[in-house]
């Protein structure tokens, strides 16, 4: 039983490595695939009626720890200097004001035809409204380099935002002055704890002379984030910041401290961290989504209950982004289609507490969209054509090694 077991999770992960190798010719994201894969796995152990155990307590555990090394991956690729102060601010802007105006206009109606109050209505929508970095970031490997970082960018932010919103609504009985003071006072703890952790890790990083060095490193990560999140602080910003730090060492080498870094001997090490790091984000995620597309009934997907409701609220995702690309003056193609949900909104979906949980939003509802998203996000990368520039066209190593 053991060795039947682990000679299929062997052969689901070599099937979405594939998958992973293809879709930049198919251009069909990995992560669609890997759901049918699955789902396909489900239907295929009920036909053999070969059990499986159930691993879906296992979701949350790997949901975080993916979420953590994407972010983490995404950021290291990021450039930090003048030239990008606009497209950073434009993505915080437009995921800033996509998340709040979609999150209210779906309260509201909740509220007018369900009769809910609207902390139980934002607390239920606000998983829908979060764009997916792991499913964004992961799909957007074969478009051009500026709307590749404003993907990152964007998906970044509107997990950050949507971690802390969700935090904030669910964690306050009343929505009072001393709640949004509590709120700013997180904020500032959390940089600082940021700034700290970096500075602690990045010494580690130079320093450590053994064999194993990146491992630690990369368990001390998701310990810093897994504390600051049980004091309920946004922990996602450490992980952005310690990314962004590492990936523009270059840009910051006039600082003294910094020198003591050794950046140039840094980099090299940098270049193997993002290496394994990348290694094992494609695991954790492969792992996770399959395990997600598993863990679906066919009866969910289909659910004629819920079908409108999820048609009506994807319909709305890209009818406010169509007009935040518009007003930002930011290209509508590919990026209307790239606002996938995924990770973040199964790992906030399941953290809703049961005492404000509402009919309306079940798991038939979040899986619907998100799978609908994914479709939308497909076609579109499908049908646009995205010509990358000559200098993208091969690999260049992350950071320079020497002077």
């Amino acid at each position: 039983m053991t060795i039947t077991i682990i000679i299929i999770l062997c052969s689901l992960l070599l099937l979405g490595y594939f998958f992973d190798l293809t879709s930049s010719r198919t251009k069909i994201p990995s992560v669609i695939l890997l759901l049918i894969l699955g789902w396909g796995t489900r239907q295929l152990s009920k036909f053999t009626d070969f059990k499986i155990p159930d691993l879906s307590l296992l979701l949350p555990l790997f949901g975080t720890i993916g979420l953590v090394l994407i972010v983490l991956e995404g950021s290291l690729e990021l450039e930090l200097n003048k030239s990008k102060i606009r497209l950073l601010k434009k993505s915080f802007v437009l995921a800033f004001i996509s998340l709040f105006t979609l999150a209210f206009l779906i309260a509201f109606v909740f509220m007018e035809y369900g009769q809910y109050s609207l902390k139980h209505s934002l607390a239920n929508v606000i998983p829908l409204c979060v764009i997916s970095s792991s499913v964004a970031i992961s799909s957007v490997k074969n478009i051009s380099g500026t709307d590749k970082e404003f993907v990152t960018y964007e998906s970044s932010m509107s997990d950050i935002l949507g971690v802390v919103f969700f935090n904030f609504i669910v964690l306050n009985e009343d929505i009072t002055l001393p709640s949004f003071g509590n709120f700013l006072f997180e904020i500032i703890i959390m940089c600082v704890v940021s700034f700290v952790a970096t500075a602690g890790l990045s010494f580690l990083l130079s320093k450590i002379d053994h064999p194993i060095k990146f491992v630690p490193i990369i368990i001390l990560v998701i310990l810093i984030y897994a504390i600051s999140e049980i004091y309920h602080l946004p922990a996602l910003i450490f992980i952005l910041f310690f990314g962004l730090f590492l990936g523009n060492l270059d840009e910051m080498k006039q600082f003294k401290w910094i020198k003591k870094l050794r950046p140039y001997e840094l980099n090299k090490e940098i270049n193997r961290f993002r290496e394994i790091l990348i290694e094992g984000t494609f695991l954790i995620r492969a792992f996770f989504f399959t395990l997600f597309g598993y863990s679906f009934e066919t009866a969910e997907i289909i659910n004629t209950d819920t079908l409108g409701l999820a048609i009506g609220i994807t319909a709305a995702i890209f009818g406010i982004r169509w007009v935040m690309l518009k007003v930002s003056k930011l290209p509508v193609t590919p990026l209307l289609f790239i606002a996938p949900r995924g990770l973040i909104t199964i790992l906030l979906f399941f953290a809703v507490p049961s005492a404000e949980v509402i009919f309306l939003v079940n798991k038939s509802l979040v899986i619907q969209v998100i799978v609908l998203t994914a479709l939308v996000m497909m076609i579109g990368l499908m049908t646009t054509k995205t010509k990358l520039p000559k200098a993208e066209m091969e690999p260049a190593p992350l950071l320079p090694t020497g002077e």
